[in-house]
């Protein structure tokens, strides 16, 4: 598990600007979208690229990527190369909720062979401690 994790930062810097440049109309939508699809011919991302990727997103309150916190519920790559992303947080009451659905649309989008991404931010199923990997577990102590 990458651990890029520094308690000296601000851990809402990532997400500070990208909230003054959203509307409250997007903050609140629990959708996002970046990027633009691929040129004909384009080799597509491997799921492993994605998923590293993923992992260099954390959420601003816990030392844990999203990933291996069990954030992201689905990674779907269409043959052309646009990537469906369903995710949800920790909690509604999360301080940066509007933000992180575009902070992980921006990130996948720029990689290469990613087209269009859409992150769609669900509620249902309700995310639970059970679905962190072994290693944010052991990580935050919750064995």
């Amino acid at each position: 598990m990458a651990d890029n994790w520094n308690y000296q930062a601000d851990p809402f810097a990532p997400y500070s600007d990208l909230m003054a440049e959203l509307s409250p109309e997007d903050l609140e939508s629990g959708k996002a979208t970046a990027g633009e699809a691929l040129a004909p011919g384009t080799v597509k991302a491997t799921e492993e690229v994605m998923i590293e990727a993923a992992r260099t997103v954390y959420d601003p309150e816990i030392p844990v990527n999203i990933y291996d916190l069990g954030l992201i519920y689905e990674l779907d790559q269409a043959e052309n190369g646009d990537l469906k992303v369903i995710m949800t947080l920790t909690t509604p009451a999360c301080p940066v909720a509007g933000a992180m659905p575009y902070q992980v649309a921006n990130t996948l989008a720029a990689l290469p062979g990613v087209g269009a991404v859409e992150v769609e931010l669900v509620w249902d199923p309700p995310w639970t401690p059970e679905r962190m990997s072994e290693d944010a577990k052991m990580l935050l102590d919750m064995w």
